[in-house]
């Protein structure tokens, strides 16, 4: 097969960055029909073994296998222009989207499809919990440790209020403990479905098939591994020293350069995993928005492609626009400013992992002292999401005296999480199917009620 041009790749890195819909599995799922089924730009084993390695890394695991194919097939430019053209029409969707919502979210009808979205929204983190709980925790024979580090993890959040990095650093100790003790419990399961996809088998040879030998850029090498290294840390040091400069220490900015950089080493799990602690941060800590603003994101999260943990340029946008960073002439440029500085914190620690680790990181893969703390913390994050899940229900549901009206409870925003939960896990629509059809519901309740 003839070599893909570099122009070649880069049309199909921004088409597949406009219609990566679905979440992780359907992004990985268009790639896998894309590369591997259509055009036989990879064979099926490498994609998988390229797939292996992104499920062990925080942050977004199909963004960084973009970046991974890009690389491996046009070097370190490939990665970067697949990894940043998976991400920026989305950027640009979620900035002009907050905008609608700052600016135009007190408008009745506006509110009435917030209104109607939030339940959806409050479903999926319920379908979050099974999904990933029924990949990870398997039976309890097989692993009640897996079972008993979700529900601590559950109470250590929901009740106790502990941070969530503490939560994963304990369950991170917990797994590599454990697999000396009762390593069957923390043996890899078939957690990923993607590898159920067809073979190779009476396909043409793939451009990078399975016995072509790995490219020269791609072999391990020390001093490659500084040069990235060091670029890498540039990359980070010098934004953030410039936004110091301009704003100081406190600066709102800066504490979200910080923040966000946090918050991209801890994502095992997906995106889902790190909402509890961009919560706990966004709108308890540095109250950049509020909670009901943080699900509002989280909907426009999900009806835009890319992937999901791109809320949180939502996030920086709304924070940028409540705190004025440029002035209260200027909102809207202040708040985009911010929605990029989050952006780019967030996911360079994705494109380091990638273009550093990629030939380094391959041989590890399989161990299990390495997969244990990883199956571990994966199995904190579903007690972790969980107690998401509750706090969205109980901010969705309970309405709090105000105004001399009593506390009550929203029934029929109950009514429509439930009928969206049913929709999501037993009838398998989309979430942007789901999503729609609560809009027109909200908008429906609002004209009747």
């Amino acid at each position: 097969m003839a070599p893909i041009g570099f122009n070649e790749a880069l049309r199909f890195w921004f088409k597949l960055g406009c219609i990566s819909f679905g979440g992780p599995a359907g992004q990985i799922a268009i790639m896998h029909r894309e590369l591997v089924e259509e055009r036989r730009w990879i064979s099926e084993r490498r994609f998988l073994h390229a797939l292996n390695y992104c499920m062990l890394l925080p942050g977004p695991e199909a963004q960084q296998l973009a970046t991974y194919l890009g690389w491996l097939m046009h070097r370190t430019w490939g990665g970067v222009a697949a990894g940043v053209l998976f991400v920026l029409p989305s950027l640009f969707l979620l900035v002009g989207l907050s905008w609608v919502v700052v600016a135009f979210g007190d408008v009745p009808w506006i509110a009435a499809v917030l209104w109607g979205i939030k339940p959806a929204v409050a479903a999926l983190v319920i379908q979050a919990v099974h999904r990933i709980g029924s990949k990870t925790l398997r039976s309890p024979r097989q692993a009640p440790l897996l079972r008993a580090i979700a529900v601590l993890s559950f109470v250590a959040v929901a009740v106790v209020q502990i941070p969530f990095p503490a939560v994963v650093f304990a369950a991170a100790v917990s797994g590599w403990l454990g697999q000396r003790w009762v390593p069957h419990q923390f043996l890899a399961s078939a957690a990923h479905n993607v590898g159920k996809a067809p073979t190779n088998a009476g396909q043409a040879p793939a451009w990078i098939d399975d016995n072509t030998p790995t490219p020269a850029h791609a072999l391990f090498s020390k001093d490659r591994l500084a040069r990235v290294l060091g670029v890498g840390f540039a990359l980070w040091l010098l934004p953030m020293a410039g936004l110091v400069w301009a704003w100081g220490w406190d600066g709102t900015l800066v504490q979200m350069g910080w923040f966000f950089t946090k918050a991209a080493l801890l994502t095992f799990g997906g995106a889902y995993a790190v909402l509890p602690y961009v919560y706990q941060g966004a709108v308890e800590h540095f109250a950049w928005l509020t909670g009901p603003q943080m699900m509002d994101g989280l909907a426009l999260g999900e009806t835009t492609p890319g992937p999901l943990i791109m809320v949180v340029a939502y996030v920086g946008f709304l924070g940028g626009w409540s705190k004025a960073i440029l002035g209260p002439d200027s909102l809207f440029l202040g708040a985009a400013l911010a929605a990029v500085v989050v952006t780019w914190f967030t996911f360079l620690p994705s494109f380091i992992f990638i273009l550093a680790g990629g030939p380094l990181v391959e041989s590890t893969h399989g161990k299990l002292a390495l997969t244990a703390p990883l199956t571990a913390i994966t199995a904190a994050v579903v007690g972790v999401i969980a107690s998401l899940a509750v706090f969205f229900l109980v901010h969705l549901a309970y309405q709090p005296a105000q105004g001399g009206n009593p506390a009550s409870l929203d029934w029929a925003a109950l009514l429509i999480a439930v009928l969206a939960g049913f929709a999501l896990m037993r009838l398998k629509w989309g979430v942007v199917m789901v999503i729609a059809c609560c809009a027109i519901v909200g908008v429906a309740h609002r004209a009747l009620f």
